[in-house]
């Protein structure tokens, strides 16, 4: 964990499009002293690692380099990044069997190197492969975060800001479940400066659900375009990173182990969660409605039922 008057380092596994678009925006940013880079493909790396490198002088001083599993001792995050991405006209689901495998060599090499931190994970199916990183690690579920719903919340902002013609930092509306196909909108605690967006006057439900299904399907329509997603979540990614290193208490839509809120157990989903130097520091139950509360038991179920590969491996 972070000590005072210790230099912070993040470990990035795997430099592909989310990988490398983090490290690039963790260099813009400034928020850490050292950076590793780790891929399969070790000239990749290197080759992140020098390119970044040559834009320290326009940035902040820091440590670049391609490493290895032995550096991971002495980080304060690891984030996955690696596994295999979701190709055109497959869901993040279908990646569960292949990734889970993937994971379950990495973490074992993260955890042989004596570390103690926090992981952050972002390969899809996010959920599911940060309830197995949990299950893999042995680490205590605080310390265990996935990305969760962090960029679905985001995509729902930005198009209610939109649409209602405000800035999206002033609305305050959640996506909550699956990162995926069965998350929900919460739209019983969305708000516009702390005027519920369902008591607007010029309120059009088919337009908001529009809205909401171009959320829960914007990762398809950029994948048909150019391949895969990786500024939004790499940026979505340095926030989290932010409030971990920073101990900022910031509620964040991460994916985190629910044991009792919500009515769930042993499921890993995206919920609203305070986030600090200790990781999760506690989860929002919000009320739902009777809607919502089914809807999100229902993403439970599936991403329940979807875990079994996990449990074969642990």
């Amino acid at each position: 964990m972070l000590e005072k008057g210790k230099g912070t380092r993040i470990v990035v596994i795997g430099t592909g499009f989310v990988g490398s678009s983090y490290a690039y925006a963790l260099l813009n940013q400034e928020v850490v002293d050292e950076l590793v880079l780790l891929d399969l493909n070790k000239e990749k790396a290197e080759g992140d690692a020098m390119d970044l490198n040559h834009g320290m002088p326009f940035g902040a001083p820091m440590k670049i380099w391609a490493g290895s599993y032995d550096d991971c001792k002495d980080a304060d995050i690891v984030v996955i990044t690696a596994g295999a991405n979701q190709a055109p006209g497959e869901t993040r689901l279908d990646l569960i069997e292949k990734n889970a495998k993937i994971f379950h060599t990495i973490v074992g090499a993260v955890m042989s190197s004596g570390f103690d931190g926090i992981f952050v994970i972002a390969t899809n199916p996010v959920d599911i492969l940060s309830y197995a990183t949990w299950k893999f690690s042995g680490l205590p579920k605080e310390r265990v975060i996935g990305s969760g719903t962090i960029l679905d919340t985001a995509r729902f902002r930005f198009l209610l800001g939109q649409h209602f013609k405000v800035d999206s930092r002033n609305v305050h509306a959640y996506i909550m479940g699956e990162h995926g196909d069965t998350e929900l909108p919460i739209w019983s605690h969305a708000d516009i400066a702390g005027k519920p967006i369902l008591s607007y006057s010029q309120i059009d439900m088919k337009e908001l659900d529009d809205i909401f299904m171009k959320v829960r399907d914007a990762a398809y329509h950029i994948i048909e375009r150019k391949g895969a997603t990786y500024y939004g979540i790499a940026m979505g990614l340095v926030r989290l990173t932010k409030a971990i290193l920073r101990n900022e208490n910031s509620v964040l839509t991460i994916s985190t182990l629910l044991e009792g809120e919500y009515g769930l157990n042993d499921v890993y989903i995206g919920v609203p969660a305070v986030i600090n130097r200790q990781g999760v520091r506690e989860i929002i139950d919000l009320e739902l409605n009777d809607e919502e509360h089914e809807k999100l038991h229902h993403s439970a179920t599936v991403l329940q039922q979807a875990s079994k590969p996990v449990n074969d491996l642990t």
